[in-house]
């Protein structure tokens, strides 16, 4: 999972956000290139007020300023499966009490290949819309009073079907039918067992895989290509 999300204002994507209960005209943060350490719309859930969009930073450890926040000197807008069911780590807390979901179209990834050619490509929800599972945490300026949101993508190992785009990692990508949904966003849920069998790579949704020229210009450079969902 390379940094880059896209978030395009869509009917695949509003039709999500209406899933999860939704306002037809909902605002929501869009566009169709937004990278690491910028703001995002999540969806997180909590006791008093049930789902939420809330406005976070796409880095889950932030650094105080004199007035604010920014992104920590550490890289964290991803948190690997591996990680965040260790005590101790800096995602472990927020896995267990502050799950949340990124509705996106899609994804980029980044391959560097033997020959040093490093190869972009995009993946988009064929048809559909993606529910990327990730963790969230509040931070309160002990100057200002402020409250800022920051959140991050969970990873896992590679799918076998991605692995040739991105060796490392894949976000994971949260299934739309059944339970899961429910379970991933209650927040009266801090006993992780049920949930490790999400941390197993899969394909929820058919994609659609472009190669393009670089991330800040996705301009395409070859044929869109399929990628099935699994059986």
């Amino acid at each position: 999972m390379c940094g880059r999300l896209n978030v395009s204002d869509d009917p695949f994507v509003r039709g999500l956000y209406q899933a999860l209960g939704f306002a037809e005209d909902i605002h929501f943060l869009h566009s169709r290139f937004i990278r690491a350490a910028a703001p995002v719309s999540i969806v997180r859930s909590d006791r008093q007020h049930g789902r939420v969009l809330q406005t976070a930073l796409w880095w889950l450890l932030l650094d105080k300023t004199e007035q604010g926040f920014k992104p920590g000197k550490y890289t964290s807008f991803n948190s690997r499966y591996d990680k965040i069911t260790q005590p101790g780590s800096a995602s472990y807390l927020p896995f267990k009490q502050s799950r949340c979901v990124f509705v996106v179209r899609g994804f980029g990834e980044t391959q560097v290949m033997p020959d040093k050619r490093t190869l972009y490509h995009d993946f988009i929800g064929d048809q559909c819309g993606l529910l990327l599972g990730g963790v969230c945490r509040s931070w309160r300026h002990p100057n200002t009073g402020e409250e800022q949101w920051s959140c991050s993508v969970i990873t896992l190992p590679p799918h076998p079907k991605l692995a040739p785009y991105h060796s490392k990692s894949m976000p994971l990508i949260l299934p739309q039918q059944g339970d899961w949904l429910e379970a991933w966003l209650d927040p009266t849920l801090t006993n992780i067992q049920p949930l490790l069998p999400l941390l197993t790579p899969a394909l929820a949704n058919n994609l659609t895989a472009v190669p393009i020229d670089k991330p800040g210009s996705f301009t395409p450079v070859g044929e869109p290509f399929s990628i099935p969902a699994d059986a």
